[in-house]
């Protein structure tokens, strides 16, 4: 059987830069789910969200989503930030047996060092305008997303471990 490792997490949390690595050393591919959303709508992130709507996003990720997880293949997967947190994509993702769900948990203050240069190309982050309204935004933010993201079947602490420092915690859950 197939075997699905969903990477979830805060933005910034790593999930894409862990994902191609973990699928290298397993031998199977890597899939970003905003990388497909964006090929299958044509369009970028940005700009769907412009022109379309966050509720047109979210049920465009969740098709796609669904589309991903149907795969016969093997795959490691990073989801969106976001998508833990709509139309019960955890209790989807959990529900099945061949795929693991891993959140990468990342403390505040190392969320804050990644994303504080990258604040003009995350949409979500584009009004804030200082290090404390980034740090009230994430704390908030991960407040809220939180109980979605524990709801993984397995969850990684991360400080300020390199990649194959966080594959290696990763692998012994696999097996």
């Amino acid at each position: 059987m197939a075997f699905k490792i969903i990477l979830l997490g805060y933005m910034g949390s790593g999930k894409s830069t862990v994902s191609k690595e973990l699928a290298k050393k397993l031998q199977v591919s890597s899939i970003d789910l905003d990388d497909e959303i964006e090929n299958f709508e044509k369009s970028t992130i940005p700009q769907i969200f412009d022109s379309k709507g966050a509720i047109y996003f979210r049920k465009l990720e969740k098709t796609v989503l669904d589309k991903i997880i149907e795969r016969d293949d093997s795959f490691v997967l990073s989801l969106g930030g976001g998508t833990p947190c709509y139309f019960n994509n955890m209790k989807f993702l959990n529900n099945r047996e061949e795929v693991l769900t891993i959140y990468l948990d990342v403390n505040i203050s190392t969320l804050i060092k990644r994303l504080k240069d990258e604040v003009e190309h995350r949409p979500i982050l584009n009004n804030i305008n200082s290090a404390q309204e980034l740090t009230e935004f994430i704390g908030k933010h991960l407040f809220e997303r939180r109980p979605f993201y524990n709801q993984a079947k397995e969850r990684i602490q991360i400080v300020d471990e390199s990649t194959e420092q966080i594959i290696e915690k990763i692998i012994p859950l696999l097996f």
